[in-house]
């Protein structure tokens, strides 16, 4: 299905099949970026567990520098799908080249402080020995790819606006198929151990950007990016600025949040940790298709916000409300039917009795909320695919900084709870962000659009 089919199914297709359409490979590609960071843990796992400790251990870093590159690929889709509903190719092609350049100037400038601070960052961070060494040497490599991460987060923007979600999970299966390929041989056969690891990551990632290049160039899409006599316009990087750094504020907000959870869980215990972290992986395996339909959903409504069809865009928000309800109940009945069973599975080792019984109690609250993860999901995409993204950052943050955190220090400090005020709080908070977020939608102010329309377009 080309660009204008893709278009029409958008603008004027059943609302289901569109959602479905566009989902389904939003899906796959997360699908496919979990089972590389598993193959890839496992690989770097062999040589030993402070290099693998390494790995994660710098991860949160490279996120925080990272995050404006998500916030830029998150303005390139609202801003350019809104192009495409109302037709304005020039100017959508206008904006590609600014976004695309923007971002290059940034992945750049993140590369070089990103390797020179490197040392100073991992000592500050209380690494020292073998730790110290090893994420030293990972995160410098790791920070050279910057370049090539921000221009697939360009692609997929491009790509995403147009309805064309298809092509940027085909292009990264084949790039983690080839880093799990690479990694044994330069990590064993060519004895560079975690420098390997990071290194096999850059040269797959490399293979991607030339794809993409190539793609960009030849390929017939509606959206063509043009630098021949190129210069920086002030008022579009402005116009993607005010749409990308709530985007990146909101990233890096949550990412920050999610290590100080971390360090609170960890208060209560190693048992208290692992249970947490299981139940984490099993409910992001259930929230699959609500994540996808929140990321396909930033599409259909920018391209019908573009067009003018706001009453479509209401009925996007609504089904898409309604599949990822229903799927995220059916998910919690099962989570909640075969709890232990779930838990058992993925917890092989029975003598650790405290983790399996405090991850059956966890799993059992975080059921009960699953759909209001979903709601989160698709309300972030309504925001995001409007451009106004100041809504998606106060729930992100909101979420984590304003509810849960501050509950989960009532409950230990101020009650005899203990561990189930954690299951609790992040129960609740869900509840909260939600409440939030439909007030914000109620409002309504998410229906101006940040981009201007000639009235040739409107006509």
């Amino acid at each position: 299905m080309n660009g204008q089919s893709k278009k029409e199914l958008i603008l004027k297709g059943d609302m289901y099949k569109v959602i479905i359409t566009l989902a389904i490979p939003i899906m796959v590609n997360n699908l496919i970026q979990t089972l590389y960071n598993l193959a890839d843990g496992v690989w770097v796992s062999k040589l030993g567990s402070t290099e693998f400790a390494a790995t994660s251990f710098v991860w949160p870093v490279n996120f925080l520098f990272i995050s404006l590159g998500i916030g830029i690929s998150i303005a390139g889709t609202a801003i350019l799908s809104q192009f495409i509903g109302a037709g304005e190719y020039k100017e959508a092609n206008k904006y590609a080249s600014q976004l695309i350049a923007l971002s290059l100037c940034c992945s750049l400038i993140f590369a070089v402080v990103g390797y020179l601070i490197t040392p100073f960052v991992v000592r500050a961070m209380g690494a020292t020995g073998d730790l110290e060494i090893h994420s030293i040497t990972y995160l410098r490599i790791t920070f050279l790819d910057t370049p090539l991460v921000f221009l697939f987060f360009n692609f997929n923007s491009l790509m995403n606006s147009q309805g064309n979600t298809l092509t940027p999970t085909i292009l990264s299966g084949i790039s983690a198929i080839l880093n799990v390929v690479l990694d044994p041989i330069f990590i064993f056969t060519f004895n560079m151990g975690v420098a390997g690891a990071a290194i096999a990551t850059l040269l797959s990632k490399a293979l991607l950007a030339g794809v993409i290049v190539y793609l960009m160039k030849n390929s017939s899409t509606m959206i063509k990016p043009s630098f021949k006599g190129f210069k920086f316009d002030k008022d579009i990087i402005r116009r993607i600025l005010k749409v990308a750094i709530p985007s990146s504020v909101g990233q890096s907000g949550s990412a920050l949040g999610f290590i100080v959870l971390n360090s609170f869980i960890a208060s209560y215990g190693t048992a208290t940790l692992a249970a947490f972290g299981m139940v984490n992986r099993i409910t992001s395996l259930i929230m699959q298709p609500a994540m996808g339909v929140g990321a396909a959903l930033t599409t259909i409504v920018g391209q019908n916000l573009g067009s003018n069809q706001l009453d479509r865009v209401k009925e996007g928000f609504i089904k898409a409300l309604k599949f990822t309800i229903v799927f995220s109940v059916l998910g919690s009945i099962i989570l909640i039917w075969q709890n232990e069973g779930i838990i058992n599975f993925f917890m092989q080792s029975k003598d650790d009795k405290e983790v399996i019984s405090q991850g059956i109690t966890f799993l059992n609250f975080i059921s009960f909320s699953m759909p209001l993860m979903g709601i989160f999901s698709v309300l972030q995409g309504i925001f995001q695919g409007s451009g106004h993204t100041k809504y998606s950052m106060a729930m992100e943050i909101g979420r984590l900084w304003f509810v849960r955190l501050p509950m989960i220090l009532a409950f230990k400090y101020f009650t005899n709870i203990g561990e189930e005020g954690i299951w609790f709080s992040m129960s609740f908070s869900n509840f909260i962000i939600c409440i939030y977020g439909l007030w914000l939608y109620k409002k309504g102010h998410w229906k101006n659009k940040v981009i201007k329309v000639s009235e040739k377009a409107m006509a």
